[in-house]
């Protein structure tokens, strides 16, 4: 997909220089596209404006209170750096942002603001909720050129609606977030993925539909079919070369905690899971990171749907 360059890039350094921009942009009646690094413009059809709004310079985390469970940035901060920091004290944003850079073949450069205006989240998002749901507060600037703030930095500080839901997942179309305060988690001990090879898509339905309704707390499931796995060197090989065939239909299930709770929940689940002759392997996170695997399938299901629909010549 080809984007035109837009004629005019307004890089911002304040929420006050974001008013002027809107305001600016409402009096001529000119749409503006709002960027970070712009990871995701790939995303849906390109807009019809020559106007672009870089958020990248609003780059500053605000505050980090790791005792509190929060951290208050601007929205053009990387996604890495922030993941990074918090990581240090070893915490995590619980509902698991994905990485959308190999599904759409961009350098890994998402933002903050990024995260929530899209509002996605990885397979945890089963048991954590989405990132909606860590967004404490936030201050954005409207479509009129006014600054507001919503929420808070306490789950119990929002009264009347809660706008800081109605931000996360709208790309940018009701308001440019300047600065966002998230709860943040301490990150599991321990991960376990039991592995169940060679299952239909019925019986991996079935088997994740138990293993999610156990008592044993799943944290993430996905089921990559044999469909998924074309001749050749696909993208999926890659993660799942080291652990048997790479031509079987793989279900996967995440267990996540204290490593000797995330061990025998993961044992006992397996127990309860084993199908005749299909064992079920017990693997550690380091040999086979789910959400590295699903983001792969994501991929490799994007190229074989590319494949199927553009003609040969």
């Amino acid at each position: 997909m080809c984007r035109s360059k837009p004629v005019d890039t307004l890089k911002v350094r304040d929420a006050g220089d974001v008013e002027q921009v809107v305001r600016a942009a409402l009096a001529s009646e000119q749409p503006l596209e709002i960027i970070g690094h712009g990871g995701k413009r790939l995303v849906g059809q390109p807009m019809a404006t020559n106007a672009l709004l870089d958020l990248s310079a609003l780059n500053a985390v605000t505050a980090y209170e790791p005792n509190e469970l929060i951290i208050t940035v601007q929205a053009g901060a990387p996604l890495a750096d922030v993941l990074s920091l918090i990581d240090s004290k070893n915490q995590q944003f619980a509902f698991e942002p994905i990485n959308t850079s190999q599904l759409l073949g961009t350098p890994d450069i998402g933002t903050i603001g990024g995260m929530i205006g899209a509002g996605l989240a990885g397979p945890r998002r089963i048991r954590a909720g989405g990132a909606r749901d860590h967004l404490l507060g936030a201050h954005a600037v409207s479509g009129f050129g006014d600054s507001f703030k919503a929420g808070g930095k306490v789950v119990k500080n929002v009264t009347g609606y809660d706008l800081c839901k109605l931000l996360a997942g709208s790309w940018g179309t009701l308001a440019v977030m300047t600065e966002v305060t998230l709860k943040v988690m301490p990150r599991p001990e321990s991960e376990r993925t039991l592995m169940l090879r060679g299952l239909d898509d019925i019986t991996a339905n079935r088997a994740m539909t138990a293993a999610l309704g156990s008592p044993f707390d799943v944290s993430g499931a996905a089921h990559v079919p044999n469909s998924a796995f074309r001749a050749g060197a696909g993208a999926l090989a890659d993660p799942l070369a080291d652990l048997g065939s790479p031509r079987d239909a793989v279900t996967l299930l995440r267990l996540e905690g204290i490593t000797a709770s995330a061990i025998h929940r993961a044992a006992a689940l397996a127990a309860i899971l084993a199908l005749g002759d299909q064992p079920v392997q017990d693997v550690s996170v380091e040999d086979l990171p789910l959400e590295d695997v699903i983001a792969q399938m994501f991929v490799q299901a994007s190229e074989q749907a590319l494949h199927e629909t553009v003609p040969s010549e």
